[in-house]
């Protein structure tokens, strides 16, 4: 059995609501989709049992009512996971990684700034990639934002 088997029977195993939900993408690429309420029981355990203990980066993505979120994890380097949740993007709030992984502090900044998605727990620092005087609610990779006349102050 491969290592991306592996990991698809494990998962299923451990959980049967991933069940046709885990796909192997090719060799050393593994995707799986759940939902929010599902998303730290899932994590914690890819983390902590499993030994995905490398964050390379979190992509974030709007897709109309809802943001998703994809974690891409590693436990050695040569596999791939990318985990993949969603949130309403009425109401964008989901607990940051940070404490387990120090370095998703950057990607989660970028996410809270660009697609204005609420990390809980994440420390209060500076504002990334934008300036702290970017307008407030005002997120560009939202599909929904319309920019404004740079005359008028963003620049």
């Amino acid at each position: 059995m491969s290592q991306e088997e592996n990991i698809l029977s494990e998962l299923t195993g451990r959980f049967n609501f991933l069940e046709g939900k885990i796909n192997i993408l090719r060799q050393r690429r593994v995707s799986l989709e759940v939902g929010y309420d599902k998303f730290p029981e899932v994590f914690d355990y890819l983390v902590n049992k499993m030994g995905f203990n490398f964050l390379h980066t979190i992509t974030g993505l709007d897709e109309g009512e809802r943001i998703f979120l994809i974690y891409h994890l590693s436990p050695d380097g040569r596999i791939v996971l990318n985990l993949k949740t969603s949130v309403l993007k009425a109401n964008p709030i989901v607990k940051s990684v940070m404490p387990i992984f120090l370095n998703a502090e950057i990607y989660e900044r970028e996410i809270a700034d660009l697609l204005g998605v609420k990390m809980e727990g994440l420390p209060i620092g500076h504002r990334y990639p934008l300036t702290d005087d970017w307008p407030v609610n005002e997120f560009p990779l939202r599909k929904d934002w319309k920019p404004h006349n740079t005359e008028e102050g963003v620049s």
